[in-house]
């Protein structure tokens, strides 16, 4: 492990220990993860061209900045960042040196509080790349990429979010000028929330109602110019500035956007799909599902980045815990390590396994997505219903997961948890953000829900079903769910019976209510909290299976295998546990069945716990990544909590100002 500060402690000796204890080589581990010994050598040798810069390193911790420095500093470190990765590249940039430095790992190290230039590279580019024409990709992709200009994604409103056909702003074509004119007719249609519009971006993809010969045909995208591109003024009509603070990530700089009669012209609709002729004439596209692209390949790399942000709190909280020691176990005895409580064990370990289980289905949900749009490409839109319903239903489980265990793992830390400088609530904020960004996570898990309604409806036709709902066919008239097995194969069986069960009933409930003389919107309406139900009980049935297919399929040592499968045993038994219920009304599980599930779950705890430490060591994250008093490499807890504490702007001097102007009068005013 390589400090690219250069600073270096003597190891703790807890830390140490456990290191020693570990049972297979966490070298082999990071391999794995990265897909190989040189592609480790090469994110090694990245990580230390940038993270070796002092340019981008901070002279005074963020958390003691106003929130104009923080804006300040994040554009001025941004800059440098996007300048180094041309660099890195030989000039140009490339699609992987973008990613990785927008990822959750690299990105968030240098830029912690969020990144004013995400989306444009995440969300700008891709939606001219995805939905622009050959010659709008040939004039607008080359001066994004080069940073000539920056721009943002601007679709929700302050009025309407998720729900995209209710968007209020206007975009209507005049014939005469050959432009369109775009309007925000209300305040709550204001254009709210998307990243760098505050001050940051010069032009931004609007998704606006288009108005023609007298007709609305619904939203399509438009490109829309903000700032005057040499003095960076707001255009006249254009409506501009920040929404101000947040939860986390207060440098993405999120702005507000009004317009009011800014005419663009013609060709600024981003037309591969929808057309407007010179003359107000409509041409529809091939499909409406074309538009969404590019949310669904927002939400496929957020499951990526979940797995990124967990992975440094169970790594943080892992380490901690290893290193404080508190109470007593046994009288008379040195107080033990926490990591030795069991209770502690069940708030890191099933997370632990957690990023394994997102890690792995995003990798399948990544495939999926670059298969299904080379389809897309030839006219083929038969897989993308499936690409959509599984990538609402992984967003919305794999951030409320990583939301929930980077919560617990502050938790899991205690007092010095709640520190700025463990690290944790500033994961934390950029974690549980993504629960609401790019589809709140009920709306996700209902549209999932939708795709499953249907799907039952061609399993009980016998129709043929695509691959992730293939299990309903098993479940069309089957009565009595049969033994339970405490195996995992016995365990995946569950899973799917459970899921299918629960769909099985949102079905006949969504009938019964429509026979009951309910319309079809009322019984959807009614139903939803089953629904939303099933899509997750989905949804954790494929996560699973694929944790299990993938750990069987590894070409690994067997140390390595016999703890990636006891991770996917704890990941299985800790979420029947968790649902219970479920698994003993649609699974044939009995009472003894649950008690001998806590059972196995408790004895995964314990073959885990001696490599605990190496399992986090394995993730391969540098001191400068974790930004973290608690979770560093050399476990020095609290001499990194006592010089970080020295940092703070009022230790700069020994009596506050406020001593005397303040509290002196109060003391001497003998109330």
């Amino acid at each position: 492990m390589t400090s690219y500060s250069g600073r270096t402690m003597k190891c703790n000796e807890d830390l140490e220990n456990e290191r020693k204890k570990c049972t297979f080589d966490p070298l082999e581990l990071t391999h794995l993860l990265d897909g190989g010994e040189d592609k480790t050598k090469e994110r090694r040798d990245r990580q230390q061209f940038f993270l070796s810069d002092a340019e981008l390193r901070d002279d005074v911790p963020n958390e003691y900045l106003s929130h104009k420095e923080k804006f300040e500093n994040s554009i001025k470190k941004a800059c440098a960042l996007f300048k180094k990765v041309n660099e890195s590249s030989g000039g140009g940039g490339s699609v992987d040196g973008y990613r990785q430095v927008l990822g959750g790992m690299l990105g968030s190290a240098v830029l912690n509080d969020g990144n004013p230039f995400a989306l444009h590279f995440v969300m700008f580019i891709p939606t001219i790349m995805g939905q622009g024409n050959v010659e709008q990709q040939a004039y607008w992709v080359g001066r994004a990429w080069n940073c000539d200009i920056i721009g943002t994604y601007a679709q929700t409103e302050l009025g309407h979010g998720t729900f995209i056909r209710g968007l209020e702003t206007t975009a209507h074509y005049d014939p005469k000028t050959k432009e369109f004119v775009l309007n925000s007719p209300t305040l709550t249609s204001y254009k709210w929330w998307p990243g760098g519009l505050g001050q940051t971006a010069n032009y931004a993809v609007v998704m606006a109602q288009l108005h023609t010969k007298g007709k609305c045909h619904g939203i399509h995208p438009f490109i829309v110019q903000l700032r005057d591109e040499e003095t960076h003024h707001p255009l006249p009509g254009i409506v501009i500035g920040e929404i101000g603070t947040k939860l986390g990530m207060n440098c993405t700089n999120n702005g507000y956007l009004g317009f009011k009669s800014v005419r663009i012209p013609r060709e600024n609709m981003l037309m591969k799909n929808s057309q407007v002729l010179e003359d107000g004439t409509y041409v529809k596209s091939p499909s409406d599902k074309l538009t969404y692209g590019t949310m669904m390949f927002v939400r496929v790399v957020l499951v990526q980045d979940m797995s990124s942000h967990l992975s440094k709190a169970v790594t943080i909280a892992t380490r901690y815990s290893a290193v404080r020691r508190q109470s007593e176990m046994k009288a008379g005895q040195r107080e033990p390590q926490i990591i030795d409580y069991v209770t502690q064990q069940y708030k890191l370990f099933p997370n632990i396994a957690l990023y394994f289980a997102l890690r792995f289905s995003a990798n399948w949900l990544w495939e999926m997505y670059n298969s299904v749009t080379s389809e897309l490409e030839s006219g083929d839109l038969e897989r993308l219903p499936e690409l959509h319903a599984m990538s609402c239903c992984l967003k919305a489980v794999a951030t409320a997961d990583a939301a929930a265990g980077v919560e617990t793992c502050r938790l899991a830390c205690g007092g010095h948890g709640y520190m700025t400088s463990s690290n944790l609530p500033c994961i934390y904020g950029l974690v549980t953000a993504a629960c609401t960004y790019e589809g709140e996570n009920t709306v996700m898990l209902l549209q999932t829900a939708r795709f499953l309604m249907k799907a039952w409806g061609l399993a009980a036709s016998n129709q043929a079903l695509t691959p992730t709902v293939a299990y309903l066919r098993q479940a069309v008239g089957r009565g009595s769910e049969g033994t339970f097995e405490k195996t995992m194969q016995g365990l995946i069986r569950a899973y799917w019976q459970v899921a299918a069960g629960k769909i099985k009933l949102c079905h006949q409930d969504m009938e019964r209510r429509i026979r009951g003389g309910y319309s079809s919107e009322d019984a959807w309406n009614m139903t939803s909290i089953e629904l939303v139900q099933c899509a997750e009980s989905h949804c954790r049935a494929f996560i699973v299976e694929k944790f299990a297919e993938r750990v069987s399929s590894l070409e690994t040592s067997d140390a390595l295998r016999a703890v990636l499968a006891q991770l996917c045993e704890l990941y299985a038994t800790y979420w029947v546990l968790q649902r219970s219920g479920d698994f003993l009304r649609f699974a044939g599980a009995k009472p003894q069945d649950i008690e001998d599930v806590q059972l196995w779950m408790e004895s995964l705890l314990t073959l885990i716990r001696p490599n605990a430490v190496g399992i986090v060591d394995g993730f391969d994250i540098c001191d400068e990544i974790l930004r973290s008093t608690l979770g560093s490499w050399d476990g020095q807890v609290y001499q990194r909590l006592f010089d970080e504490a020295l940092k703070s702007p009022l230790n700069r001097e020994p009596v506050n100002m406020s001593f005397k102007k303040y509290m002196q009068p109060l003391f001497k005013s003998n109330l």
